[in-house]
Formats: structure tokens, C-alpha cells, sequence
């Protein structure tokens, strides 16, 4: 069990205020590291669950959806803990509405935390594993990174270009000791998808697709996030592991 023990390691989680983020956030330190979260959003919440369980959380506010906290994110982490070992890039905005009426703004704001901010981010942090000789980089991606969805058109973009982005990351610095993969949630039941909940047609539509009969849990990605934060996971490159309930087998 020792290849699972994130001891002594410290791991940037972006968007850790609630849902998937929190639930990485709490699985990583259950597992011994000690939690930075970044986002616009205080994450006191998550900061007094981690501390329950015996590690370090410091929380940087940090508007992602610009370029301009990302050296601020990076010094904070440094100056508290020395180091980024792991980075989790979940922070993400999803806006619905038909293509036909999709807007310019919609389109950017999404697009600008989920791919431009999360491959900067990566880009900084990557520097820091890059010089240190050990790092993972775990990118949240999507059922829609291989599927296209109706409604989303950012989002899927954004989350399709996720994929890409970790492929391409992992061919660059894989031979560096750096870990790049991506972890695609399926239907969760979070906040990004309470219009889908709501919405009692839509979500029997959805349910009667997932095998395992229920929407997930933010605690579900607990072990895929800690396998691929740790050394059991030295030879897993440019992977996106599907949490999905079996969604992409039917």
C-alpha cells in the first residue's frame, strides 16, 4: 500500500471549494498530502475537512478565469511547502444554451478557465516538477472529451481539448519523471449539473444510460485521483481514466 502514500507531498487543487474539487481534495489528503486550493470561491469548508484529518490547507483566492494569479497560485504554494508535487486542474464553468444562440461571451468565459487557464497553470507548475525531476498533473476532463453532448458547445470544446492538451503534455515530459493524465467524471451530482437534476425527463434520460443506475459522487473519484497522484502510477502517461458508472460502455 506504500505505492498509494502521498506522505510528505504537496498537491495544488484548483476549484477545491466544493464538489469534485473537494472531494480530490479530501481523498489526497486522506492519503497524506497536504492541500493548496486555488479559486474564486473561499474553500474554508474543505479547509477545516482536511485539517480534521491531519494535514495542512492553505487557500489562495484566485480568479482563473485570467492568467494573472498563476504566478501568485505557484509562490504561495512554494512559500508555504517548499514545493507543487501534484496538480489537479479541476476548476471549470459550463454554460448551456443552443448553438444557434450561443454566445461570444459564453464561449470565452468557458473556455478561458477550463482550457487557456488550466494549460497555463500546467505550463508554470510544469516548470517547478520540471526542475525538481518528479510531478503529476492530473486534468479533469469529461464524458464530453469523446462524446459531443447538446447544448455546451464551449464545454465541449473545452473539455475535448483537455484530452489533447494531456496527450500532448505527456509526450513532452513524461521522459522529464512528470505524469500527465486526466480523470473524466461522468454524470456527478454537483452544481455544474443541477439543471440536469431538476429537470425530471432529462435526468431519467440520463440514469437509464449509467449501468451502475446513479449519478456519482464527488467521493467516487476519490481512488482514480489518489492512484494517479501517486508512484503506483510511474508508468501511466497521457491516459483519461472515464469515472462514469459505466456511461461509456453502454
Amino acid at each position: 500500500m506504500n505505492l498509494f502514500d502521498l506522505s510528505g507531498k504537496t498537491a495544488l487543487v484548483t476549484g477545491a471549494n466544493t464538489g469534485l474539487g473537494q472531494g480530490m481534495a479530501l481523498a489526497l489528503a486522506s492519503a497524506g498530502a497536504d492541500i493548496v486550493s486555488a479559486g474564486v470561491s473561499p474553500a474554508d469548508d474543505t479547509g477545516e475537512k482536511v485539517k480534521a484529518l491531519g494535514r495542512k490547507f492553505i487557500d489562495v483566492s484566485a480568479d482563473l478565469s485570467s492568467l494573472e494569479p498563476v504566478e501568485k497560485i505557484v509562490e504561495a504554494a512554494k512559500s508555504e511547502f517548499g514545493k507543487i508535487d501534484i496538480l489537479i486542474n479541476n476548476a471549470g464553468l459550463i454554460r448551456r444554451e443552443d448553438s444557434v444562440n450561443f454566445s461570444e461571451k459564453d464561449w470565452d468565459d468557458v473556455m478561458n478557465v477550463n482550457i487557456k487557464g488550466a494549460f497555463f497553470l500546467s505550463q508554470r507548475v510544469g516548470r517547478e516538477m520540471i526542475a525538481q525531476g518528479y510531478g503529476k498533473i492530473i486534468n479533469v476532463a469529461s464524458m464530453l472529451s469523446f462524446q459531443g453532448g447538446i447544448r455546451v458547445p464551449s464545454y465541449t470544446a473545452s473539455k475535448s481539448a483537455i484530452a489533447g492538451i494531456t496527450r500532448l503534455l505527456a509526450n513532452e515530459w513524461a521522459s522529464k519523471g512528470i505524469n500527465i493524465n486526466a480523470i473524466a467524471p461522468g454524470y456527478m451530482a454537483t452544481d455544474n449539473t443541477a439543471q440536469l437534476r431538476d429537470d425530471e425527463k432529462r435526468s431519467s434520460e440520463i440514469l437509464s444510460r449509467i449501468p451502475a443506475g446513479r449519478w456519482g459522487l464527488p467521493s467516487d473519484l476519490g481512488g482514480a485521483v489518489i492512484f494517479l497522484a501517486s508512484s503506483a502510477s510511474d508508468y501511466v502517461n497521457g491516459a483519461i481514466i472515464p469515472v462514469d458508472g459505466g456511461w461509456l460502455a453502454r
